[in-house]
């Protein structure tokens, strides 16, 4: 065999090599889209099983007014525990159209929620009431803290925090599995998932480019999202 023909024979293996790789790699990635859709669908699913209940949900006139929204879940066992992490979505509405806009993929981190009678879970719906909370997604870390007071069926529908430095602007209700009395939020801290973000969109994105910059268009879990916040809107 000449050289020529080994260097041939050599470039071809490189070649199937690389291709190879790259179908794995894109394989992955639609797994991972797959399995990212399976989480929002999931949110979504608490966030009307939330709506359902009369002594927690969101109410009407909040969800009408509000500019953005977040989805979280976090779980962690334990009597008296804090969450340090855990995951969620974001979205925005357009100030202009009104219309919900695409979703974005969050990540909880120093977040700690302290309650009285333990459990084992915590599904977060944070309410964004204008235009300045809102804004504040597209920066590297959202913050939100304050007291989140209450009870397990309150007549005031949810447990509501405000967002630092910026009373009443953002609103949070939790759905809790087991028996709680209470619930304090403090210091909690979002930020971008961007591995979640590269993996659903298959490109480096930012927060501003998903949520205001309408880079992407709203997938089938951010129009069903959009539907789910526009019925229960409704008085």
């Amino acid at each position: 065999m000449t050289v020529t023909r080994l260097w041939l024979y050599w470039l071809m293996r490189k070649i199937v090599t690389v291709c190879l790789a790259c179908v794995v790699a894109l394989s992955a990635m639609g797994d991972d889209k797959a399995q990212l859709e399976k989480k929002a669908q999931k949110l979504i699913a608490k966030f009307e099983s939330l709506q359902q209940k009369a002594d927690k949900r969101v109410p009407a006139d909040v969800l009408q007014k509000a500019h953005g929204i977040i989805l979280l879940d976090r779980t962690k066992a334990g009597f008296v525990f804090a969450f340090q992490g855990g995951s969620g979505m974001a979205m925005v509405k357009d100030a202009k159209s009104g219309k919900w806009g695409p979703l974005a993929f969050m990540k909880a981190n120093e977040a700690s929620l302290g309650f009285q009678i333990g459990g084992q879970q915590s599904f977060l719906v944070i309410v964004l009431m204008n235009a300045e909370s809102a804004a504040k997604l597209a920066e590297p870390i959202f913050e939100f803290g304050g007291e989140a007071r209450g009870t397990a069926g309150d007549a005031s529908a949810g447990e509501e925090g405000t967002l630092k430095s910026a009373e009443q602007s953002v609103k949070v209700y939790d759905e809790r599995q087991g028996l709680f009395g209470g619930a304090a939020i403090k210091g909690g801290e979002i930020s971008p998932d961007t591995d979640s973000n590269l993996a659903y969109y298959g490109e480096a994105l930012s927060m501003k480019e998903i949520l205001f910059d309408k880079k992407v268009k709203p997938t089938k879990p951010a129009i069903a999202l959009a539907e789910k916040i526009s019925q229960y809107s409704r008085k």
